[in-house]
């Protein structure tokens, strides 16, 4: 199925209780759209010129990136910055929103600011949902690594935990290479020095 499929299909002919934006230009939307269409739904992507709109997340989800997110904070270099839920330009008509990222010294921060630059990013998070897998897992990726962004984490819940699978790119192929799968404890030296303890990140509650 492609990106465009997977997003909201819709018939291309006017109806009146949808608003005008619903029914894409002819070429697809561009990045910059986003900032203009009013009344457009909260963390709505552009994944191929298609609009693309989240559905509730579940507990794990919204667990793991809170958890997460504390925790890079206290490991973070001190001119870099951890963001939730912003959008990245990876390219005209790419803006995905990952779950989290690392921005560096170079990016702009303010609250002006409504999506990132590609080069300015140094680590995404993709914590995988299982309506949005295939845009987590095959295609965000592709867009990521073309946009040369070099470090790029997914996320799963695998029998209630969580595992951590990391990848760097390869500058040749521009694609990403497995570094390592974590079940326990993430400790690695890129992009900066990481120490997490994977189990805290999401631990159910038992009756």
């Amino acid at each position: 199925m492609t990106m465009a499929a997977e997003a909201v299909i819709l018939e291309m002919t006017p109806h009146p209780s949808l608003p005008d934006w619903v029914f894409p230009p002819p070429q697809g939307f561009v990045a910059e759209d986003l900032d203009h269409i009013p009344d457009l739904p909260a963390h709505t992507e552009l994944i191929d010129g298609s609009l693309v709109f989240v559905s509730p997340q579940r507990h794990f989800h919204q667990m793991v990136i809170h958890r997460l997110h504390n925790e890079l904070e206290d490991l973070v270099p001190a001119d870099h910055e951890v963001v939730q839920e912003m959008s990245v330009k990876t390219a005209p008509q790419q803006r995905p929103e990952p779950d989290l990222i690392v921005v560096g010294p170079k990016a702009m921060i303010g609250s002006e600011v409504t999506c990132f630059k590609a080069g300015d990013v140094v680590l995404v998070v993709e914590v995988v949902s299982p309506d949005s897998a295939v845009r987590d897992k095959v295609r965000k990726p592709v867009l990521y690594a073309e946009a040369g962004i070099r470090h790029f984490w997914i996320i799963e819940e695998l029998d209630g935990k969580p595992v951590i699978f990391v990848y760097e790119l390869d500058p040749v192929t521009k694609s990403y290479v497995t570094t390592g799968a974590y079940h326990d404890r993430l400790k690695i030296s890129a992009p900066f020095d990481i120490d997490i303890d994977v189990t805290k990140l999401y631990q159910a509650r038992t009756r």
